[in-house]
């Protein structure tokens, strides 16, 4: 399995970093865990064709991690003439969510005669789904996104992803990152605590519970990003726009 960040800024693209989005290719299979607002122009920066991705697998339903399905959809129409089937995966409320992006961003997008098969899946909190070979897993984690925001376990059979999504500290990751070949987790704060995020004082503190092979941040904030240095020096791996990592 190969991970290529595309993104890894938080909604307000700090740092100069495209919102969240995670390129993975696993076997025959390439899927994007997340597809913020800036993920098209993040693929195309990459030189990653987005004609070849197969599925999107969200991780909650807030702009920054899911706005950029409508110009993806479209440019698959008109730009590139996808023909491929593309199949968008998430939790409870993300058809209608993603139906109602389409229709605010481009009105009448949903009644279109899309020129490539595409569907939804809605993945149960806490069941084991089939994503086109993929083995994915959600945990609801404190994030409030007006459904249940998730973290995420995607594994190919070999290898194991894990990514907490947004939230703020919660036990429920410590089995989301158990045994994982890496796990992402979002640090958006140095030390002030907020609602629904996490901070790098409360990561550090926690950071020998984490039983995965490698931790990775992400979603930082210009207090974070100012100090990654410290971050680094505790063991973790911090996420950049275009870092390629064989998990």
């Amino acid at each position: 399995m190969r991970l290529t960040v595309i993104g890894s800024g938080d909604a307000f693209g700090s740092g100069g970093r495209h919102n969240t989005c995670f390129h993975l290719a696993a076997g025959e299979r390439t899927v994007l865990v997340d597809c913020g607002a800036s993920a098209p122009v993040g693929l195309r920066a990459r030189n990653i064709d987005p004609n070849s991705i197969d599925a999107i697998i969200l991780s909650h339903l807030h702009g920054d991690h899911f706005g950029g399905i409508p110009f993806l959809m479209l440019d698959g129409q008109y730009l590139s003439r996808r023909e491929r089937p593309l199949l968008f995966a998430g939790p409870p409320g993300t058809a209608e969510r993603i139906n109602a992006a389409m229709e605010v961003f481009y009105p009448n997008s949903t009644a279109t005669k899309y020129r490539f098969p595409w569907s939804v899946v809605e993945i149960p909190v806490g069941v084991p789904t089939g994503i086109l070979g993929l083995n994915v897993v959600s945990t609801e984690v404190l994030h409030s996104s007006g459904a249940p925001s998730t973290a995420l376990r995607v594994a190919d059979g070999q290898k194991t992803f894990a990514y907490s999504g947004d939230t703020q500290w919660t036990d429920a990751l410590l089995p989301v990152a158990a045994g994982a070949d890496l796990f992402i987790v979002e640090c958006y704060e140095y030390e002030r605590e907020l609602t629904g995020h996490m901070n790098w004082k409360t990561i550090k503190q926690r950071l020998a519970d984490f039983t995965a092979r490698r931790v990775m941040l992400t979603h930082m904030n210009h207090t974070m990003l100012a100090r990654l240095d410290e971050a680094r020096a505790a063991g973790v791996l911090i996420a950049e726009d275009g870092l390629v990592l064989d998990l």
